[in-house]
């Protein structure tokens, strides 16, 4: 790949990692804390390529250029044995974004041990960006930039030009996750699986610039958006699941170590407090949360919306241990489904819940 080329742009990759959240389960409610700073740092592997001269063949591989995947739809899926095959500057030159997106995921599950919580989250965002390339389907071809096919700077144009002008239509919920038994085939799976959009992507472009007469107006980015929208949203939806997926997997693989809201370690496993579900739920104008605490507590009950970002503080207060309720009566704010989260400097329970117009 001899041009520099940035996978779903800025915005692409900053839904991507934040939509990461829609589907953090109940163990993972500690996890709410990261989805700003995981946002924030999506973009973090695009800036080094312009001082790292190793990062560049980290966001893709023209898997095409392998006769084995063209012929039996694979390839040696371990660094050492295609190197061992086909050769180093072979493989570095095709680009390594399924071993980049294997040793961002490991160096993950490391800091997870050690409980370097500052570094995972970093790691977690370059995790995020190295899947979300791999979601891409220009990213993963001889033909990146259509330059095979006539379609020469498609690759901006879809990614960049199509995805900042529709990215408020990219709208998708979380769904459930579990972990992951085999990694590397996990992520070679969905490159596998991502690569027959490539020819989706040239059909679309093909149609937008017969429509449209050029690729600049309009109308050629509406025809663009209209003929590849039922697979793009998809693919951020796939990719936002995918990094949620290696995230939880990494962390149950180190042995699901406990964090503060502040990042900080806490060895003590016992769970101090239960957060029951709030009721009615869903609810229009007033929902009762229930809670206990099993001794005397400082403890935080918050309101968290899907990406993220608060939304109230119902509770921060010293309590003795016991049976708790508050009531809630949001007053200006949208309906949609919250994160409902509990918790103190040891523990943390969580619960979702829906406001209803």
């Amino acid at each position: 790949m001899s041009v520099v080329l940035l996978s779903w742009g800025g915005a692409g990759h900053y839904k991507i990692n934040t939509a990461s959240g829609l589907s953090f389960n109940a163990e993972m409610a500690q996890f709410n804390t990261w989805i700003t700073t995981l946002a924030d740092h999506a973009s973090d592997a695009d800036e080094r390529k312009a001082w790292d001269t190793n990062e560049g063949p980290k966001h893709y591989i023209d898997i095409d250029n392998y006769d084995e995947f063209l012929t039996q739809g694979w390839i040696p899926q371990t660094l050492d044995s295609v190197i061992a095959i086909h050769g180093s500057s072979f493989v570095y030159g095709n680009g390594i974004l399924p071993w980049a997106t294997i040793a961002a995921f490991d160096s993950l599950e490391s800091c997870f041990e050690r409980l370097d919580w500052a570094k995972a989250v970093l790691f977690a965002s370059d995790l995020g960006h190295y899947v979300a390339d791999g979601h891409m389907p220009l990213h993963i071809t001889r033909n990146y930039n259509g330059q095979y096919t006539g379609n020469t700077g498609i690759h901006s144009r879809y990614e960049s030009t199509m995805i900042n002008t529709y990215i408020s239509q990219i709208t998708y919920e979380g769904y459930e996750i579990s972990e992951i038994n085999d990694v590397n085939q996990y992520i070679f799976n969905y490159l596998y699986t991502n690569y027959v959009y490539v020819d989706s992507v040239i059909a679309a472009d093909d149609y937008a610039k017969g429509l449209a007469g050029n690729t600049t107006s309009s109308t050629y980015k509406q025809a663009l958006w209209d003929t590849s929208k039922s697979f793009t949203i998809p693919l951020f939806k796939n990719a936002s699941h995918a990094l949620t997926e290696l995230i939880y997997t990494a962390w149950v693989q180190a042995g699901s170590p406990l964090i503060s809201p502040d990042f900080i370690y806490s060895s003590n496993h016992e769970n101090v407090i239960s957060l029951e579900q709030n009721a009615p739920n869903p609810f229009r104008t007033s929902t009762r949360i229930n809670y206990h605490l099993i001794s005397n507590s400082h403890i935080i009950l918050q309101v968290y919306d899907l990406n993220g970002l608060f939304i109230a503080t119902l509770v921060d207060d010293q309590k003795t241990k016991g049976d708790y309720y508050v009531d809630w009566n949001p007053e200006n704010i949208s309906a949609g489904t919250y994160n409902l989260i509990l918790k103190t400097g040891n523990s943390v329970d969580f619960k979702k819940m829906i406001l209803l117009d």
